[in-house]
């Protein structure tokens, strides 16, 4: 199983941006700390992060016959990008959208997302293991 985890924009400056809500742990732990999760499920996994709406939207198109599955933090564009919503919806692979803050209990503007519609489910709220539960949840919808 081949999944492709797309992290969205200011995700590049993990660590440092607003740690009190993000955490310290930086991209480059984030991934490593994925990875690994994804070689104990067994499943193969490439990172990638783009900070404009348009890099996302070719790398979900891109994927489609490329990867099983996604998992996608669509950071801020989660809550007004219905083109990146329209992609998900484009694409015939399960999508899993993650956060690592729980975007319910955020700022107003922050606690609708337009893409998660889109998505066969979503998880927030657990830091970076919103993710390892997004990515299991994902291994376990495609082997259905």
């Amino acid at each position: 199983m081949r999944v492709l985890v797309i992290h969205g924009p200011n995700l590049n400056l993990l660590g440092e941006r607003q740690p009190e809500i993000y955490g310290r742990t930086t991209l480059v732990e984030l991934d490593d700390f994925i990875a690994a999760a994804a070689r104990e499920l067994g499943v193969n996994v490439d990172c990638v992060q783009y900070n404009g709406e348009g890099e996302i939207i070719s790398a979900i198109h891109d994927a489609r016959t490329r990867y099983d599955g996604i998992v996608i933090n669509p950071g801020a564009f989660a809550h007004y990008s219905y083109a990146i919503a329209d992609a998900i919806s484009s694409v015939q692979i399960p999508v899993v959208e993650a956060h690592l803050s729980n975007i319910a209990g955020r700022e107003a503007h922050r606690r609708i997302s337009v893409t998660a519609a889109s998505c066969v489910g979503t998880v927030s709220g657990f830091g970076q293991h919103s993710y390892v539960l997004a990515l299991r949840a994902l291994a376990q919808n495609v082997e259905k």
